[in-house]
């Protein structure tokens, strides 16, 4: 049972996010503003792409430690879905049964929040998005050391690197990649971010003094469409704070003050209704640092 913490009273007061779970199935059951979570167990694309697998084994270890955390809002309300898998390697099959349960939770006005599993989890997600509003307008913020637009290996198919080349083939594509690392694309594929119109922000270019200029670039993603989704690649961070992820990056972005005063400045968006937190990989990590990272990560959302 990973839904279980520090019971201190069964006043609102006292409540902790473990109290406050419901595990459900019934897609009727949510109600407007509720977070609605689904577990992505699954990394097949990431074996795919020639990573370091164990993601499908993260949803249910960042569910333990989002558990404890205490409940900030009144009208909190927390759906659990419990998690998609991929036994059969089909992921596409994976991605299209997230797709279709992102929508229902889209079309009864809840949020969806999405534990991966590789980044193989972005165009599921996207396109559950897109599914729900159809003649809408979506926007992606994605935090990532890579842009994830490969084009898919013949005799191979998706994989956690191919997201947003898939996504491009769908239509036009709204897109802002904060944290890119020199280091970990090529010169390939900072072509296809230019050519699929993939705005995008270099890891070192996200300090503190430069806050004002991201704001404006995310302030004008967020104003040119109707609804935005989120999706964090936990390579993104630095390795000394996120050492269990599938493809570690020595010099990334930290989780300092820079970075959540950005973060928190999205969360806050009325147009934010999608979320992801993709390759925790628990075999790799290190007494749950990348675990508890994340689940932070997604426990900011509620408290907003």
């Amino acid at each position: 049972m990973v839904w279980q913490g520090r019971l201190d009273g069964e006043e609102l007061l006292y409540h902790r996010i473990f109290q406050r779970v419901k595990t459900e199935n019934n897609y009727d059951a949510i109600s407007t503003n509720d977070f609605v979570l689904h577990g992505f167990a699954v990394d097949e694309g990431v074996r795919r792409n020639k990573g370091r697998q164990g993601a499908k084994d993260a949803p249910d270890v960042i569910r333990k430690n989002m558990a404890n955390f205490p409940v900030i809002r009144p009208d909190f309300s927390l759906l659990d879905f419990g998690n998609i898998t991929c036994e059969d390697g089909n992921l596409e099959n994976s991605q299209n049964e997230l797709a279709k349960n992102v929508s229902k939770v889209l079309l009864k006005g809840g949020k969806s929040l999405v534990l991966g599993g590789g980044h193989e989890v972005t165009f599921g997600h996207y396109r559950g998005v897109k599914t729900a509003f159809q003649e809408l307008k979506i926007g992606i913020i994605n935090f990532d050391a890579h842009f994830d637009n490969r084009q898919p290996e013949n005799g191979v198919g998706a994989s956690s690197g191919t997201g947003f080349w898939q996504i491009a083939q769908e239509g036009e594509i709204n897109s802002l990649h904060i944290g890119i690392q020199r280091n970990s694309n090529t010169l390939k594929l900072f072509d296809t971010a230019h050519q699929f119109g993939m705005k995008y922000i270099l890891a070192d270019e996200l300090f503190f003094e430069n806050l004002p200029s991201i704001y404006e670039r995310v302030n004008e993603l967020a104003d040119s469409v109707d609804f935005l989704y989120m999706t964090i690649c936990m390579d993104v961070f630095n390795a000394s704070i996120a050492p269990g992820v599938s493809a570690s990056a020595y010099n990334g972005i930290f989780a300092d003050a820079a970075f959540m005063h950005l973060y928190r400045h999205i969360l806050k968006s009325e147009k934010l209704i999608a979320l992801d937190i993709a390759e925790v990989n628990p075999s790799l990590d290190i007494q749950d640092h990348t675990a508890r990272l994340a689940a932070s990560l997604a426990n900011e959302w509620f408290m907003i």
